[in-house]
């Protein structure tokens, strides 16, 4: 185990900007479970979108299950897994199912670049409307020990809690439900809260995320023409310029898919970095496709972690289409191996 001021010299940069990645929980036994040669290896739990959806019911328990089932023991935990299942939240995955069988097939030629401008401006509609304000009301008077209950479930488990994803942050938030997510990430045990969002809310952030002196990391996608995105290495600068507590969750499949190189960033930016997503996606926009068959150069990456010892959590992201008669489960257990196989 490293102490804080060795991990401050293995970043290669101050103290004061080190310490809030790591100083919220020590690190646990379980971590070592998911580290080879040094390089911590895990999964987001938006891998595992093919759970099945029990209204009223989250999915801790089939998440454990999974991650066993794949021996993870490093996850970033999606919120809405830890939150009960709506009628709404139903219906939203059933058209999420729809949109990806179709990109599968071929009948719907968009690839998947992430969030873009026609989702931002999308009018919510009522039933949208009044599944937000329940949610809201929900993370607002559930009880910080119903988090604390599910971080000893992890534990006993043997999987830890690394990141605690809550997208779109800020944009339709109240200042009392970000200060609960942040409460959420800390009963969890997680050491650092991510989203995907836009640089507007990220400013907005500023003085919540300094208030907690809680680390934030900003998840890139692809979409290149809306400069409030993040996809670009300026809008990572824009974001990390405003807090000293900002980080970059580094999708290095979706910035592949922008043109851009995940090893020369790392090498340049990687004491900001405070974890990867992997998956394997086309330059140029193209497709997010299984593993060893576009262009994201998930070994060098890898192997980069693991020749500089650098403390960043690499995760498996499951987006390419499932095939007929697998799972995420198998799906993710292939990812793995190819991870494990490239730094043997």
């Amino acid at each position: 185990m490293y102490s804080r001021r060795e991990f401050g010299r293995l970043l290669g940069m101050s103290l004061p900007l080190a310490l809030p990645l790591f100083q919220t929980r020590p690190a646990l036994a379980a971590d070592a479970t998911s580290t080879v040669n040094g390089v911590r290896l895990g999964l987001i739990t938006y891998s595992f979108n093919d759970m099945p959806n029990v209204l009223g019911q989250d999915h801790i328990d089939q998440v454990i299950q999974n991650c066993q089932a794949c021996g993870v023991g490093l996850i970033e935990l999606m919120a809405n897994h830890a939150e009960p299942v709506t009628a709404f939240q139903i219906e939203q995955a059933k058209a999420r199912a729809a949109r990806m069988a179709a990109a599968a097939s071929g009948s719907s030629p968009a690839p998947n670049t992430g969030m873009s401008q026609r989702d931002n401006n999308r009018t919510p509609t009522p039933e949208a409307l009044k599944a937000r304000d329940e949610l809201r009301e929900w993370r607002l008077l559930t009880p910080m020990s119903h988090f604390e209950e599910m971080r000893k479930k992890f534990t006993d488990a043997g999987i830890v809690v690394y990141a605690y994803c809550v997208n779109g942050m800020g944009a339709d938030f109240t200042d009392q439900e970000i200060d609960k997510m942040f409460e959420q990430a800390q009963a969890l045990g997680a050491s650092v809260v991510s989203t995907s969002t836009t640089l507007e809310v990220a400013q907005k952030l500023v003085p919540i995320v300094d208030k907690h002196q809680f680390p934030v990391a900003f998840h890139n996608h692809a979409n290149l023409t809306d400069p409030n995105q993040f996809a670009t290495p300026e809008s990572f600068a824009k974001a990390l310029a405003m807090s000293k507590y900002y980080r970059i969750n580094l999708d290095i499949g979706h910035f592949t898919q922008a043109n851009f190189d995940a090893v020369s960033y790392l090498q340049e930016h990687h004491e900001r970095v405070s974890h990867l997503h992997v998956k394997d996606v086309k330059r140029n926009g193209g497709p997010i496709l299984p593993w060893g068959e576009a262009d994201t150069p998930i070994k060098a990456v890898l192997q980069l972690l693991e020749k500089n010892q650098w403390p960043i959590p690499a995760l498996v992201e499951l987006e390419y289409h499932i095939p007929s008669g697998s799972n995420s489960v198998e799906e993710v257990k292939k990812c793995l191996a190819i991870m494990k196989a490239d730094l043997a």
